[in-house]
């Protein structure tokens, strides 16, 4: 798993919106039965797995509208936070993933929608 400490380079990024960073896991090479597959195959999978890396601010809330709009009011926007939390193991769909690589590391971009499943290693009640 990937540590995002002070002195490391991924505490520059900033995720925008409902999106969420992930570092894929290496995919197995083989199958239960002990079948190689060769990365062609791994590829088309379209279920994948990674570490959640990264979140976004979440989903923007529209703010509510005043009876006097003449009035000058700060726009400051409010977000309706992710479920992904950093540190989590996601289960997402590898088709609506966007592909990048950061300082010579693989991950990829997931929309919060695109995430099928979290685990995550607290407890969760």
């Amino acid at each position: 798993m990937v540590n995002i400490t002070p002195d490391n380079k991924l505490k520059r990024l900033i995720v925008v919106g409902d999106r969420v960073l992930i570092k894929p896991k290496d995919p197995t090479d083989r199958t239960v039965s002990g079948l190689y597959l060769p990365p062609t195959v791994q590829e088309r999978e379209q279920v994948q797995s990674g570490y959640v890396i990264k979140v976004g601010p979440g989903y923007p809330i529209p703010s509510p509208t005043d009876d006097e709009p003449w009035k000058e009011t700060e726009e400051k926007v409010k977000y309706m936070p992710l479920q992904a939390q950093e540190g989590d193991v996601a289960l997402y769909l590898q088709r609506n993933a966007i592909e990048l690589q950061y300082e010579g590391e693989q991950y990829v971009i997931v929309p919060q929608s695109s995430i099928l499943m979290l685990e995550r290693s607290e407890d969760l009640l």
